[in-house]
């Protein structure tokens, strides 16, 4: 597995970076984030990469940091998140800013991303939320109505014996219109017929 670069930048495009690395340039995906960070075409760089392989390509994704790579990594974990809308997910501030944003459960903040839309944000938040850590003081930031609700009820339902996997997937079908309330007794019901 490819899991760094050094080299020199060639070329900087919206979403990639052209890396020469003995005598091949390597095309590498980087978020907004990284792209910042690159030095001028011509300089000397260093990346944190990450390596998907599909069938028919072998993508590499470029990171100015270890922690905007676990970031990336751990949101290709989650279910309809694909590399792209995970590297949009990076762009959007640092990894620790995004880290609280999730823990803080503001779904509307991932929203900013590229094809993230409001099921997605919550999927993303609900699922990274035990995987990141516990948020640093001071973080700033609150629930959104429609994220703090799912939030809420999943505790809920958590709290009432479910594992945490069931009380994700009974929340994320339900509509997106529930308050607390509503959302439990969405899930319970969704809940009781799905068999045991």
């Amino acid at each position: 597995m490819i899991r760094s670069l050094r080299g020199q930048l060639l070329e900087v495009a919206d979403d990639a970076a052209l890396i020469e690395v003995g005598g091949v340039g390597l095309r590498v995906h980087v978020s907004a984030t990284t792209r910042g960070t690159l030095p001028s075409v011509g300089g000397a760089v260093r990346v944190d990469t990450h390596l998907v392989v599909r069938e028919d390509a072998l993508e590499l994704f470029g990171f100015a940091t270890p922690a905007e790579r676990t970031l990336f990594e751990a949101c290709i974990a989650v279910s309809g998140v694909g590399p792209r809308i995970a590297l949009a997910v990076c762009g959007l501030d640092e990894p620790e800013a995004l880290r609280r944003s999730i823990q803080m459960g503001d779904s509307k903040r991932l929203q900013a991303a590229s094809g993230v839309g409001k099921r997605t944000a919550e999927r993303l938040v609900l699922e990274l939320r035990d995987r990141l850590g516990e948020p640093l003081p001071g973080g700033a930031g609150g629930h959104g109505p429609a994220t703090g609700s799912a939030v809420e009820a999943r505790e809920a339902l958590v709290a009432l014996g479910f594992t945490g996997d069931e009380a994700d997937r009974a929340v994320l079908d339900a509509p997106d219109d529930l308050d607390v309330g509503e959302l439990v007794r969405h899930a319970l019901s969704r809940l009781r017929r799905s068999p045991a």
